[in-house]
């Protein structure tokens, strides 16, 4: 069974998160969310990362400011880490380098879209999972017929 696991640095990004679990559940894909901050409760992340990372896992990681979340995430297991942290004009969009400059031997991919994390999930998966590699396929045309669809409709103007 795929799985995603998205944990969260606190309730504020319940909200983002859910826009990755509503993607993820159209590509039919289990998802468990927790709250637990790398800063705050390095334990619990640790045990939540140890308790999933025996299944077909990914996890995505959804934590603003300074992003400890996915990099020690990364740094804890051999399972692929997507970060996907929510935009904040707090800080004009600088708390994003948090999510992209990592330690050597560290590397969470870094998809600043929910939807687009959890097509990237999806892919991961579709690499051994042919029938979500067809879901893959489904989709990404259905993008396709919309922008041809779309230009239809903008070129009869």
């Amino acid at each position: 069974m795929n799985k995603v696991v998205i944990i969260m640095g606190s309730k504020a990004d319940l909200e983002w998160s859910q826009k990755i679990a509503s993607s993820l559940k159209g590509f039919e894909i289990e998802v468990k969310m927790y709250v637990a901050s790398a800063h705050k409760i390095p334990l619990k992340c640790l045990e939540i990362i140890k308790g999933h990372e025996v299944e077909n896992t990914v996890f995505i990681t959804v934590a603003g400011r300074s992003n400890a979340l996915s990099g020690f995430s990364d740094a804890q297991t051999h399972c692929p880490v997507i970060a996907c942290p929510p935009y904040s004009d707090a800080f004009s969009g600088s708390d994003l380098f948090s999510s992209l400059r990592m330690p050597s031997g560290v590397a969470p991919l870094v998809i600043l879209d929910p939807q687009n994390a959890a097509l990237a999930a999806a892919k991961i998966f579709a690499l051994s999972n042919e029938k979500l590699r067809n879901k893959v396929i489904e989709f990404q045309e259905a993008q396709r017929k919309k922008l041809l669809e779309d230009n239809e409709f903008v070129s009869a103007l």
